[in-house]
């Protein structure tokens, strides 16, 4: 058999391959952030009941999900991936390089928060405080140190006199990413000439413990210890402000109306990425789009709000909508 001829035969054989494997699944598998996870859940469990086989939403981290989804296509990985971050060029060129086409929808806003018990202190934070907080090195006599702050009051007088303890995200948290964006980078004016490498970098003496992507057992470990703050999204602030407070940052509450209209400082926007090979292979893609695309679900007086989402302007959710369905060619 000729090469060329041999060489085309086992390409098809490899694409015959991969649709039989991803038609082998019966039912969607979304992964990524923690943060989405319960938007995800919410309208898994819409088209569930709508007759629908329940999609299986697990989370596993931004960048964890990003990961799963982009390391090829088959039934053994992800339709879809749910990010508090936007990809970065590196997931998108490794998705890419093994055959994923990645369609961006960005779903509304999220705020991260710290919070703490209702039965510890109210703390009210600037950046620079929580950078000082935080920062693994921080300037002294023109030279890095590692950061001497044990409590508080240590970074300013008018803060509690109580150690300090932060519970956040890991490094594959989409969440932490945006953190270290919308909060260290800034707070580390001081930095910028000694080492911009030492903006981001938190400290790991034991006043910053990785909590993992369960934001749950996060506002668990707040009850026990009252003045440990929680690092997480708006979204559980609000199904759990029966036991925690928020934290203002630069003076402004973590509410509904300053993250949408971005008066808070630490607010960012939320998305998922659906996989274009999966579409038509996979069955459910195109009701799940078009459940969480429904002014039903995300819209002003949504579901989803209800929730904690931030709702997107409502030509921006039109615009999101029309562009998801044509670039995966979603008749719906």
């Amino acid at each position: 058999m000729p090469k060329v001829f041999f060489a085309r035969a086992v390409l098809c054989s490899v694409f015959v391959l991969a649709v039989v494997a991803a038609e082998a699944r019966d039912r969607l598998l979304i992964v990524g952030s923690s943060t989405v996870f319960p938007f995800a859940t919410a309208v898994a469990e819409t088209v569930g009941k709508e007759g629908m086989k329940y999609p299986i939403v697990e989370s596993t981290g931004t960048g964890g999900g990003f990961n799963l989804f982009c390391r090829g296509t088959g039934e053994d990985t992800p339709d879809i991936t749910n990010a508090s971050r936007r990809m970065k060029p590196s997931e998108y060129e490794t998705c890419r390089a093994n055959g994923v086409t990645p369609v961006e929808v960005e779903i509304g806003y999220d705020g991260i928060v710290l919070a703490n018990s209702r039965k510890g202190p109210k703390f009210s934070l600037t950046v620079d405080q929580i950078f000082k907080a935080l920062a693994e090195k921080l300037p002294r006599n023109g030279q890095l140190a590692d950061n001497p702050n044990v409590a508080w009051s240590d970074i300013d007088a008018d803060l509690p006199q109580e150690k300090i303890e932060v519970l956040g995200p890991p490094p594959t948290s989409g969440t932490r990413d945006a953190f270290e964006e919308l909060v260290m980078e800034p707070g580390c004016n001081a930095l910028v000439e000694a080492d911009k490498d030492a903006c981001t970098v938190i400290r790991r003496d034991g006043s910053f413990v990785e909590a993992g992507e369960n934001d749950d057992l996060i506002v668990g470990a707040l009850e026990a210890n009252p003045v440990t703050i929680g690092i997480f999204g708006y979204s559980f602030l609000m199904t759990n402000s029966d036991q925690i407070q928020s934290a203002s940052v630069e003076g402004v509450e973590p509410t509904f109306e300053n993250i949408a209209s971005g008066s808070y400082p630490v607010s960012r926007p939320l998305f998922f990425y659906i996989k274009k090979e999966h579409v038509g292979l996979i069955p459910g893609i195109e009701q799940y789009v078009a459940a969480f695309t429904d002014e039903a679900a995300w819209g002003e007086e949504g579901y989803l709000a209800g929730k904690g989402l931030i709702p997107l302007a409502p030509e921006v959710r039109r615009r999101q909508s029309e562009e998801a369905k044509a670039l995966t060619a979603l008749q719906l």
